[in-house]
């Protein structure tokens, strides 16, 4: 006996048990087809309505992985593309998994209710259930834009007067900047009503926005003293930002890196076809106003901003502007435009130790990002909201102009021509730098969040 006992005993050591020899160690299944498909249902709308809000498609998928464990379902496979969602569930020893896709039919920026959606999420996680997180979502879901259209349009020309403002703008081109916005929002929304592609809309807002800043010229005739110093390049400046403020550059880079690839490049396709229907818009314009005689000047060297004050008060109303624009509520207005001036400090800061245009952008973006997100986590309110908010201020709208201007009006000077395209070149070095460092501070800014979050709990336990 003592050596069977001993045999067994080394047996056990070298070989590995059988599985069929064991007690069965999976449970029965308790979760039955029906139930599975309405979690799922609740799961991948909950993906698709943040998706749509301009969530990541990480984020998404992270979401979607969470709310379906929380109901029991694990494994689920989540495949997020540009345009769709495709969810499935197969429980060990079925002959064919449950899965369920979603088209995601364009996005609509409402950062409002994506913060209703991450209560939701929270709550789910908390023990909410199924009917009842359905129900919320519902009713989420039918929750109109918070802002009236009039409202929006203010804002999106309010967006145009901060821009005006940085550069240091004196009160006609401020007026003449809200306007011309005010006047470039309205065309594209009754083109919207009218279902015409948001490319030809862009193309006309642009085109606008480049009328009104060479008609500005003509208010020389008046006398007035502010016409005489007046900067028509900073009217079309402040309209790209404008034109530029929906594009999901931050979202397209980090997609990228999460390893999204259509994702990323479905949403990089959009940012390219739309920053080239701003380009033909304002082509167009100007060289409709060379026609009738209203010509612009190009500008000899960049728009020199203003002074160091206004420079923060314009980053201050652009991201009031955005926020009100994206449907956000007055918390993350408010986070929105204490962030900003935070990353046009760090902006400030590496532009005064030295740093080119595009390294000082890409460091204000980290900063902005890194603290953005830190402060989402504290404040709940959704990071893409108040990170888009804070990078704006820095799009180099004048840069494009310029560039645009210079190639139009070259001539037959090469000069002219080589300078208009490397003013271009270094105005997609800064969006290429806005992009890398609001990712850079988004991902070093997740470790960091956890950690926070961990210390907290601690601290609660020992209370």
């Amino acid at each position: 006996m003592g050596r069977r006992s001993l045999f067994t005993a080394l047996n056990a050591l070298v070989h590995t048990s059988d599985p069929a020899g064991g007690p069965a160690t999976e449970m029965l299944p308790v979760i039955d087809d029906a139930f599975a498909v309405r979690v799922l249902d609740l799961a991948i709308r909950l993906g698709e309505t943040m998706l749509v809000a301009g969530s990541p498609a990480s984020e998404v998928t992270l979401t979607i992985v969470r709310v379906a464990g929380v109901y029991g379902l694990d494994p689920v496979h989540v495949d997020v593309t540009y345009n769709s969602i495709t969810v499935a569930h197969h429980r060990s020893g079925e002959d064919r998994p449950i899965t369920l896709m979603r088209v995601v039919r364009g996005a609509a920026p409402d950062h409002a209710r994506l913060q209703r959606l991450q209560a939701l999420v929270t709550e789910i996680r908390s023990g909410l259930p199924l009917d009842a997180a359905a129900l919320r979502f519902r009713g989420i879901r039918r929750t109109p834009f918070r802002y009236h259209q009039p409202v929006a349009v203010s804002a999106q020309a309010l967006l145009a007067v901060g821009v005006a403002v940085m550069f240091g703008a004196n009160w006609l081109v401020i007026v003449l900047s809200f306007l011309a916005a005010g006047s470039a929002a309205v065309t594209q929304f009754l083109l919207g009503r009218a279902r015409v592609p948001f490319f030809f809309s862009q193309i006309a807002g642009a085109f606008v926005l480049t009328i009104v800043a060479a008609a500005s010229p003509l208010l020389r005739a008046t006398g007035w003293e502010a016409a005489m110093t007046m900067r028509p390049s900073v009217i079309v400046a402040s309209g790209i930002v404008l034109m530029l403020a929906g594009l999901t550059v931050v979202g397209a880079a980090q997609d990228a890196i999460d390893g999204f690839a259509l994702t990323a490049m479905g949403r990089i396709l959009e940012l390219v076809t739309q920053t080239l229907g701003v380009v033909l818009g304002i082509l167009a314009g100007i060289e409709t106003a060379r026609v009738i005689g209203l010509g612009l000047e190009a500008p000899t060297e960049a728009l020199p901003l203003g002074p160091v004050p206004l420079q923060f008060l314009g980053a201050g109303l652009i991201a009031l502007a955005v926020a009100v624009i994206n449907g956000a509520g007055l918390r993350i207005i408010v986070v929105s435009v204490a962030l900003s001036v935070v990353a046009w400090l760090g902006y400030v800061a590496a532009a005064a130790i030295g740093f080119e245009t595009a390294a000082a952008s890409g460091v204000g973006a980290f900063v902005g990002s890194l603290v953005g997100i830190l402060a989402a986590y504290r404040l709940h309110v959704p990071s893409v909201a108040i990170t888009t908010a804070a990078i704006l201020p820095m799009v180099p709208g004048a840069a494009v102009f310029r560039g645009l201007l210079g190639v139009v009006e070259s001539g037959d000077s090469p000069a002219t021509l080589l300078t208009g395209f490397s003013t271009l070149a270094a105005a997609a070095t800064v969006g290429i730098a806005l992009a890398v460092g609001a990712s850079l501070g988004i991902y070093l800014g997740q470790p960091l969040r956890a950690s926070l979050g961990s210390v907290i709990r601690a601290r609660a336990r020992v209370r």
